[in-house]
């Protein structure tokens, strides 16, 4: 992955509530201006309200943030596409953009129940993964 060029990257899951908006906020925080970032899903719904409260734990204010399609991103705006699916299936976005793939459970874990602390551990640690995998990125970057 060493020299790895781009200089906008989109993160795409399905709701672009939770894996996704986090590492638009992380990625944002990372490259800051050097890098365009953006984030959508196939069925946008909501920022989920335990994303923003994993990222504000880090600084990163995810409250103004909110759910796009992937639909309204230009492919020209593109270079890199990372699709955080796991066991739904990932939105298909149809560019000539490298693309990669990092699976990550939903941390939302909706069908299960959970305590607030419990989900929210559930999100810190997506959270933390993205993080190291942006971290990782960031090195290979051209």
């Amino acid at each position: 992955m060493a020299g790895l060029r781009f200089d906008s990257v989109l993160f795409l899951c399905v709701a672009n509530s939770a894996r996704s908006q986090m590492a638009e906020g992380l990625a944002r925080a990372l490259f800051g201006d050097a890098v365009r970032v953006q984030s959508a899903g196939s069925a946008p719904s909501r920022v989920n309200p335990f994303a923003v409260r994993a990222m504000a734990e880090l600084g990163i204010d995810l409250s103004t943030h909110t759910s796009k399609s992937v639909e309204t991103i230009d492919p020209e705006s593109v270079d890199l596409v990372i699709t955080l699916c796991a066991e739904e299936v990932c939105p298909v976005f149809l560019s000539s953009a490298r693309r990669m793939h990092w699976p990550l459970t939903d941390p939302d874990r909706e069908h299960e129940e959970l305590s607030d602390e419990e989900r929210l551990a559930s999100f810190r640690v997506a959270r933390d993964l993205i993080r190291a995998r942006l971290a990782e990125l960031a090195a290979a970057r051209a």
